[in-house]
C-alpha cells in the first residue's frame, strides 16, 4: 500500500514520533540520552523549528514542534536521525539501521489541542511505570512546564502563557491539567493520529484543508473496501 503524504503546514505544531527498529532500544545509557538531546538542539536552531514538549522513551520519542516552512521539520528530522544513528553505531559497535522508517507525524490544531498533546506526550514515562511523576523523569520537557528546571531545548507555545499570567500561574495551572491525566479516548486519539499522520483538529480547522490535502483529512474505515452488491437480475 502506498504511504500516504504528510501533512506539515509552517507555524502550525505537528506531533512526531520517531521509533527503534522492530522496537529495538535506541537509548542504552543516560549518555545516548544526553547526546540525543544535544543533536536536537542543534537540528531544530539548524532549520529553525520550534520544540515545545518532548519525551524520551526507551525505544522511542516524542515531539511537538512548530516547523516555519513546510520542510523545515523533516530537514530537521533527517538531520537528526542520520547524526545520531552515525553516533550511536560508532559508540556501540553496531551498523545498520535504527529506525522503524520514516518518521511519522500529526497535525495538531493548537488552539484546541495543543495543550493535551503535550500532556499526552509527558505523561508516557508514568502510564509507562517507568516514574510516578512526569517532572521526575528527567528526559522530558515536564519539569521545564512545571517550572523545576530551565530547558534551553524548549520554546514555550503561546497556548502555555495563556495559563497564567505570571510563571507561577503557569506552572500551577499546568500541574493541574497534568494531574487530571488523559482519557482513554484521548490517548487513542493522538496515538493514531500520529501513526496514521492524521491531522487532529476540530471540523472547523481541518475542513479547509481538505480539498486540497482529502487523502490525509478524510477518514476512511480500515481493511480493503467492499465489493458493491449488485442489484438482483443484472
Amino acid at each position: 500500500m502506498a504511504r500516504l503524504p504528510r501533512l506539515i503546514l509552517p507555524d502550525q505544531p505537528h506531533h512526531v514520533i520517531l521509533r527503534g527498529n522492530n522496537r529495538q532500544a535506541i537509548f542504552y545509557s543516560d549518555l545516548d540520552r544526553e547526546h540525543m538531546l544535544a543533536t536536537m538542539a542543534e537540528a531544530a536552531s539548524q532549520y529553525g523549528v520550534a520544540v515545545h514538549a518532548y519525551v524520551l522513551m526507551d525505544n522511542h520519542l516524542h515531539l511537538l514542534l512548530t516547523p516555519p516552512s513546510a520542510d523545515a521539520l523533516s530537514r530537521m528530522m533527517q538531520s537528526l536521525g542520520r547524526r545520531y544513528v552515525g553516533w550511536f553505531n560508532a559508540r556501540h559497535q553496531r551498523s545498520g539501521t535504527l529506525w522503524e522508517g520514516r518518521f511519522r507525524a500529526g497535525l495538531i490544531e493548537g488552539e484546541r489541542h495543543l495543550l493535551a498533546c503535550m500532556r499526552y506526550i509527558e505523561l508516557n514515562p508514568v502510564r509507562a511505570g517507568l516514574c510516578v511523576e512526569a517532572a521526575d523523569w528527567k528526559w522530558s520537557s515536564a519539569a521545564h512546564h512545571l517550572g523545576l528546571v530551565r530547558n534551553v531545548l524548549v520554546t514555550e507555545h503561546p497556548m502555555y502563557w495563556l495559563l497564567g499570567n505570571t510563571p507561577f500561574e503557569r506552572e500551577h495551572a499546568y500541574r493541574e491539567f497534568l494531574g487530571e491525566g488523559v482519557a482513554t479516548a484521548e490517548r487513542s486519539l493522538f496515538t493514531e493520529a500520529v501513526l496514521r499522520g492524521r491531522p487532529v483538529g476540530s471540523e472547523a480547522f481541518l475542513q479547509p484543508l481538505a480539498a486540497d490535502h482529502a487523502a490525509v483529512v478524510q477518514r476512511r474505515p480500515r481493511g480493503r473496501p467492499r465489493k458493491p452488491v449488485e442489484p438482483a437480475g443484472i
